[in-house]
């Protein structure tokens, strides 16, 4: 976490959260949902503006985390702002033959288990959590599970966040 949020939390820590005005979709981007994108509709159905501006995906990415509750945030300054998930709350990148994968936040993980959801979408579940194999990167993922690294079982998306223990979108 970034040390001028450590110290606006100091400040003032009875901040309110907040709640449907960020969103992350299956292919790692940032959607603000103004309360008119909230009123014409859930996400991913109406996905609001896409944050653009790489100084604040930073700095969104750098502050992430989760409650223990499973409901994943964005620490902006005192407030913690709740995102809503299109699919799991993390997007992974495969680098190279080796499939090596980062998350849409830069971090590193070593997949523990591979799932394959009702759509035929590929998730890995890491120590850092549970996240949808990007789409530009399902040829590695091929190769991956061609070669006998990755081992997918079924699983229905439905039941994918109470056995990883995330929240889609997460409320009070």
């Amino acid at each position: 976490m970034d040390d001028i949020v450590e110290a606006a939390l100091r400040k003032w820590p009875q901040v309110p959260h907040c709640h449907g005005w960020l969103a992350l979709d299956a292919r790692g981007h940032w959607f603000l949902r103004d309360a008119q994108a909230q009123a014409a509709g859930p996400f991913p159905q109406v996905r609001g503006s896409r944050v653009d501006n790489e100084r604040l995906i930073g700095f969104i990415h750098r502050n992430y985390g989760v409650d223990a509750d499973g409901g994943w945030y964005f620490q902006n300054g005192p407030q913690r702002v709740y995102v809503d998930l299109e699919a799991a709350p993390w997007v992974w990148r495969i680098d190279g033959a080796d499939w090596r994968i980062s998350a849409h936040t830069g971090l590193a993980a070593v997949p523990r288990s591979s799932w394959l959801d009702d759509d035929g979408r590929l998730f890995l579940d890491t120590e850092l959590g549970l996240g949808l194999v990007h789409t530009l990167d399902m040829g590695l993922a091929a190769q991956a599970v061609d070669a006998g690294a990755w081992a997918p079982q079924t699983l229905a998306f439905a039941e994918m966040p109470a056995r990883f223990g995330y929240r889609l979108q997460p409320r009070p």
